[in-house]
């Protein structure tokens, strides 16, 4: 069961949240968006209300393959057979494998602050583990993760977001309250860190047999001035070597661009969405 939210009026176009957040992480950009398409915005398996399946002892429940998969079966239960992507931080790695695997059915693809889950697992260095040690810690045998976390999930939320924004004021108190809800379910925590197990193990597997492969669809990636994507990485050329035809730029903000830079994002999608 996913969970979602749709609305608007024109060409179908699937937007996916990252972690530790849901869909409502679209809230200031989904509205002017739907001026000009129909959004769908949903919450990825293991997260927000949508079901939290084992990952079974390979962690292949939370795979970016059958997350992928997951969104495609609701795009076709909707109608649309062909719709862009986009999404943010774990969004965009299910939607990068998503155009791999259903290329036939992705149009267009836009990620937000990441580049390859492969090319951070490769190139790992110092700066790299210091500023994204959750995926170091998360990845870490059941349960060690999950009782540190449940111990105090608020803080741990509140800490992390705080962490990779520029402000924890870019976060409205209705949408931080539905993020503190929905991540304070265990099952949320547990999922979470399978989502993060599963990146470290069978989707690099999965990722490593496509590596000779380039997204024929055209690509947009955005990524934070402020964040740590701009401060280890090319964004743009590390998507070159994955996708032929790639453009994006840097926003003034940091991790959290729907939230933190929405004018801006906003304005860069529906450019996008509509060239």
């Amino acid at each position: 069961t996913i969970r979602l939210k749709m609305g608007g009026n024109g060409p179908p176009v699937l937007l996916l949240h990252g972690y530790p957040q849901t869909h409502v992480m679209w809230h200031k950009v989904a509205p002017g968006l739907a001026r000009h398409f129909t959004i769908v915005a949903a919450d990825l398996r293991g997260y927000g209300d949508s079901a939290k399946p084992p990952g079974g002892d390979d962690h292949s429940g939370y795979s970016k393959r059958a997350m992928a998969a997951d969104q495609v079966d609701v795009m076709a239960a909707l109608g649309f057979e062909r719709f862009a992507v986009v999404g943010h931080d774990r969004g965009g790695r299910v939607g990068h494998r998503m155009a791999l695997d259903h290329a036939e059915r992705i149009e267009r693809l836009a990620v937000l602050d990441i580049v390859p889950t492969w090319k951070i697992f490769a190139e790992t260095d110092k700066q790299i583990a210091t500023d994204y040690y959750h995926w170091f810690f998360l990845i870490q045998d059941y349960d060690f993760p999950e009782r540190l976390i449940g111990a105090d999930p608020e803080y741990y939320l509140r800490a992390k977001m705080g962490k990779f924004s520029t402000s924890a004021d870019v976060f409205t108190p209705d949408a931080m309250a539905e993020y503190l809800r929905c991540f304070s379910d265990p099952a949320a925590i547990h999922a979470s860190c399978e989502d993060y197990r599963a990146a470290a193990g069978i989707d690099l597997a999965h990722d490593e047999a496509d590596l000779t492969r380039r997204l024929e669809c055209p690509m947009l990636a955005l990524w934070g001035a402020k964040g740590a994507m701009e401060k280890n990485y090319d964004v743009l050329a590390a998507w070159r070597e994955r996708a032929l035809d790639v453009g994006g730029k840097s926003l003034p903000c940091g991790h959290y661009l729907p939230e933190e830079a929405p004018e801006e994002t906003e304005a860069e999608l529906a450019r996008f969405l509509t060239s």
